[in-house]
């Protein structure tokens, strides 16, 4: 097995690096891309870590990356942009530049959702916010998820499941939008690093199927590299639909677990889909990815 879409602690998933790439060896999975939102800070004890595996007699292969959240207007109602870039080698010093800024973006828009939950009579504190994401000195990032698990500890709601359907998913109460770069930047970004552009999630964007044809087509045009076709927030028929699509544009097709460890517990390292393995294959359609020694 392979998996193309992870995430740490570093961003908001639950295990160390070190700890995921232990975790995935020892499921069988022999490459795997970490890819934290908006932060590469997890990528040097990853790769350390994964010097130190192997899986089958074969050493265990480490693709760094990132999910970058884009600004891009014409999404459809709640969607989300967000683009992964795999195998971010040697980042720029301006790719390093962007995500420093994204990431002092994103401390603003959680001191905002903060400040909201106060007006709601929650009296949750910073301090416990950075304890349960396990940032210390600095080091960390927060996401929605840790806000989930937030709430869940305030008794608000009882679960991650309900705390994003009720307060933190898009347009609901607790809901800040992210800032993003925009997408022509960061596909330069990530190219001029080593790595691809891939449109993660697709189903996220919330356009339209008779629309997103055409939308492809046009981030195509402007460096878009491949689609995530399959994922578990989206059905099979979808991701099926999906891959045509990419397959039709000449794009490489991703598949990934989007796993974040105890915090959405219904994604499974190795899996995109309830049941359904990510195979080697979908690595060895990508020769800037692919590495012979797990074949």
């Amino acid at each position: 097995m392979v998996d193309l879409h992870t995430h740490s602690n570093i961003s908001d998933g639950d295990l160390s690096p070190e700890l995921l790439i232990k975790e995935a060896a020892n499921t069988g999975i022999r490459a795997l891309a970490l890819t934290d939102h908006d932060t590469i800070h997890g990528l040097d004890s990853a790769r350390e870590a994964a010097k130190k595996e192997n899986v089958d007699g074969k050493p265990f292969h480490f693709i760094p990356g990132i999910e970058i959240n884009i600004n891009w207007s014409g999404l459809g109602p709640g969607g989300e942009f967000h683009l992964l870039g795999l195998g971010i080698n040697s980042p720029t010093a301006d790719f390093i530049s962007s995500v420093e800024w994204l990431s002092r973006r994103r401390e603003k828009r959680n001191r905002e959702i903060l400040d909201r939950m106060h007006e709601f009579n929650i009296e949750a504190t910073w301090d416990e916010l950075l304890e349960i994401a396990g940032v210390k000195n600095g080091y960390g990032s927060i996401g929605r998820p840790h806000f989930a698990a937030l709430l869940i500890k305030h008794k608000v709601v009882k679960n991650v499941n309900q705390a994003f359907m009720r307060f933190l998913g898009v347009g609901k109460p607790l809901y800040v939008q992210k800032d993003g770069l925009n997408f022509e930047d960061a596909v330069s970004l990530i190219r001029k690093s080593g790595g691809i552009p891939i449109l993660a999630h697709p189903i996220s964007l919330f356009i339209a199927w008779g629309r997103l044809p055409d939308l492809v087509k046009k981030l195509q045009s402007m460096g878009l590299a491949g689609l995530e076709a399959w994922h578990p927030t989206a059905k099979p028929g979808s991701c099926r639909r999906l891959e045509a699509l990419a397959n039709d544009l000449g794009l490489y097709v991703t598949e990934g677990s989007d796993f974040h460890g105890s915090l959405r517990p219904d994604r499974r390292l190795g899996y995109s889909g309830k049941g359904r393995k990510i195979s080697d294959t979908i690595l060895e359609a990508i020769p800037e990815l692919y590495d012979t020694r797990i074949g």
